[in-house]
């Protein structure tokens, strides 16, 4: 009896590990398609009890993004990031939290994922949902849950909790395009009588 219990608890704690293994397989997947060497685009539509609805386009390069709003553009180089706001006509200069970062890039779980996270993986029709919890319960991003095409390995929408609040980001239009480096970058020429503000 004793060594079926153990041949059971082993049976489950291998089966666990697998589908671990799995989702993060899936995400190295989808992070090869994401991360393509030359950048991306996509669009987004943001919902959260703290940002309201947001929609816009989303350029990516590795680490970098930038994303275009009604409200606001958001230049990130994978250090800084500036926020321009249309109805002020100021730019914020800061050093984003990793919260910050997902809310503007849906597609920065890609460089997260691999450390620090525990992985499992069900499959719904034709999409892959990845749950990815956090080890530690003092990081930022606790919990995600991302939805990912089977056949194109393209996210279609990311769920994540930072403390009580939840952010859904619906992910369409995805496009392989190449990105110059100076898209993630804030040219004051192209806004000469904005106010820069750094935060830093």
């Amino acid at each position: 009896m004793k060594k079926k219990i153990v041949l059971m608890a082993l049976a489950i704690v291998v089966s666990l590990c697998s589908q671990g293994q799995t989702a993060r397989q899936v995400l190295d997947k989808t992070a090869a398609v994401i991360g393509r060497k030359g950048g991306a685009q996509a669009n987004f539509k943001l919902t959260g009890s703290q940002y309201g609805t947001i929609s816009g386009t989303l350029a990516i390069k590795g680490n970098k993004f930038q994303a275009n709003t009604s409200e606001a553009i958001v230049w990130y180089d994978g250090k800084t990031q500036w926020s321009y706001l249309r109805k002020t006509n100021e730019v914020n200069v800061t050093h984003p939290t990793q919260a910050q970062q997902m809310a503007m890039n849906p597609y920065s779980f890609i460089n997260i994922y691999k450390t620090g996270y525990d992985a499992t993986l069900t499959t719904t029709g034709s999409n892959h949902v990845v749950h990815l919890s956090a080890q530690n319960k003092n990081r930022t991003v606790q919990e995600l849950y991302i939805t990912i095409n089977r056949t194109t390995h393209v996210p279609s929408l990311v769920k994540m909790r930072n403390g009580t609040n939840w952010t859904t980001i619906n992910i369409s239009n995805f496009k392989a395009k190449n990105q110059s480096d100076a898209t993630f970058v804030f040219r004051s020429k192209d806004f000469p009588h904005t106010e820069v503000i750094d935060l830093r």
